[in-house]
């Protein structure tokens, strides 16, 4: 995805995701240490950092990073690494988060595995991820539609396989939500700016208009005291 569409749906969605992580994570205490793992251009980081200490962001792409950065404030700072081996220490954060980023990952549950090891006994992981189907015939629809949009797609997750992850983690959900999400397929084309050639293969396999994608929101908490 261009740092131009990441950054106008950035804009779009920032008021709703401040609000939707002060009601997930919420109350703060203000000292914790979070970790956002995937971070692109800094959508969560930047809704998290009002309310904590310090937030770190991951991402493998240096031009989001470098996008971020120019708007971060104090307590936000940005590192290069890759989701499935984070440079960090056991019990280093007291919330890991991933924001919109399994999809993406060529192991998903290695990096469920990762942010459980990076959180501290007693502290919450974060995972939020558009939904794939249960039908493995309609997942692959999806996927491939997903893959000609954003050729970083990997796969998305049915909601049992995110549960799943977190059971394997022995993370114990504390709350989750599904939310439905209107896509603007023309827009996101635009922002791209592919060739005509390109977009018309895209719309050929695109879902019938309105394009509307379910995202999961699931807050876990890692035992200990």
């Amino acid at each position: 995805m261009s740092v131009a569409l990441r950054l106008a749906l950035q804009q779009e969605r920032a008021a709703d995701l401040s609000e939707r992580v002060r009601r997930l994570l919420g109350p703060f205490t203000g000292n914790e240490a979070v970790l956002d793992v995937g971070c692109g251009t800094g959508s969560l980081a930047f809704a998290i950092a009002p309310h904590v200490a310090e937030v770190v962001g991951l991402d493998l792409e240096g031009e989001y990073l470098d996008a971020a950065r120019a708007s971060a404030p104090e307590n936000v700072r940005f590192v290069e690494g890759d989701a499935m081996a984070l440079p960090f220490a056991y019990a280093q954060f007291d919330i890991a988060a991933c924001h919109r980023v399994l999809h993406h990952v060529r192991r998903p549950e290695l990096a469920v595995s990762e942010l459980a090891r990076v959180t501290r006994p007693g502290g919450r992981v974060l995972i939020v991820d558009q939904l794939g189907s249960i039908d493995p015939l309609r997942s692959l629809e999806m996927d491939r539609f997903e893959r000609l949009r954003d050729p970083s797609h990997q796969r998305l997750l049915p909601e049992a396989d995110i549960r799943g992850y977190l059971d394997a983690n022995d993370l114990v959900l504390l709350t989750s939500e599904v939310t439905r999400e209107r896509v603007d397929l023309e827009r996101r084309l635009d922002l791209r700016g592919l060739p005509d050639d390109e977009r018309e293969r895209i719309r050929g396999p695109a879902p019938a208009a309105p394009y509307e994608v379910e995202v999961g929101w699931y807050v876990s908490r890692k035992p200990g005291p």
